[in-house]
């Protein structure tokens, strides 16, 4: 694996967390149905460990379903405004650790998630290595990526400006001079959708489930993500069948307990437990 690879994307991912407000950037809304089929039942009482946690936005919610302990890992400089994020908040079992996530190991947690961080790996399946390593005998895991099915208008138009704009413009260039204006006409797009009929037609546009869920979100959400997929030096789509293939091929899932649920028409929830 490219340490420095993984380290520069961990950095460039630090300049969008490091500079939002403070507070969590995700709703609790939007914390739920990344989390699901996991609820509060699941976490409450639990040893709950996130790999790749940025600015602890999904931290700050999963602390509400009342763990015994919290932990966060991330590679970047995001840790710190992690930090601040997680000690205003009443709860106080948790602990941030900046480490590399793919060489991450740990006394083992009830249950381990990865949201949104193993596509931005050099090598995505180490990652996914690293989250079943970290959960204990019978405990269990969850994990969403982005698809390869359902992006097209994505990977063929959007990731190849990205390719080129994160290896050679600031930050605050590809955010202010780049994100914000071509979230312009996708915040419209998706706000036509959302208020049109769900009419069958309009089913076959590109990226209509994705852009009725983040139509009811406001434009600096929008320029959040769009930043996020212009940011990072690196980016893989995931398809189902490497996913079936991680987990049919790791010894320590317990087969019969996996999900593997599409999101939105472009990403992938799935999970499942470790044998016990």
């Amino acid at each position: 694996m490219s340490i420095n690879s993984d380290q520069s994307t961990a950095a460039a991912f630090a300049q969008s967390w490091n500079n939002l407000p403070a507070g969590s950037i995700y709703t609790y809304e939007q914390f739920i149905d990344w989390l699901a089929p996991l609820t509060k039942d699941d976490v409450q009482g639990k040893k709950v460990l996130e790999l790749g946690c940025g600015n602890a936005s999904l931290l700050m919610h999963m602390a509400d379903w009342e763990p015994i302990l919290l932990a966060g890992v991330d590679l970047g400089d995001s840790v710190e405004t992690a930090r601040q994020n997680m000690s205003a908040l009443p709860f106080k079992n948790w602990q941030i650790i900046k480490a590399d996530l793919v060489n991450f190991t740990s006394d083992c947690f009830d249950i381990v998630y990865c949201i949104g961080v193993l596509h931005h790996l050099q090598e995505p399946e180490r990652g996914f290595s690293a989250v079943i390593s970290n959960v204990k005998p019978g405990g269990r895991f969850h994990v969403w990526v982005y698809a390869r099915e359902g992006n097209g208008l994505i990977i063929y138009l959007v990731d190849p400006l990205r390719k080129i704009v994160s290896r050679c413009l600031p930050w605050w260039l590809i955010k202010y001079g780049l994100a914000t204006p071509l979230a312009v006409p996708f915040f419209g797009y998706a706000k036509i959708l959302y208020w049109l009929p769900r009419w069958k037609l309009l089913r076959r546009l590109p990226l209509y489930n994705y852009s009725r869920w983040i139509a009811k979100r406001e434009f600096v959400f929008f320029r959040h993500v769009a930043f996020d997929q212009l940011i990072t030096p690196q980016t893989t789509y995931l398809s189902r069948q490497t996913i079936e293939s991680w987990l049919k091929n790791n010894q320590r899932v317990k087969q019969d307990s996996i999900y593997i649920i599409k999101r939105n028409g472009n990403s992938w929830k799935f999970g499942g437990r470790i044998k016990n």
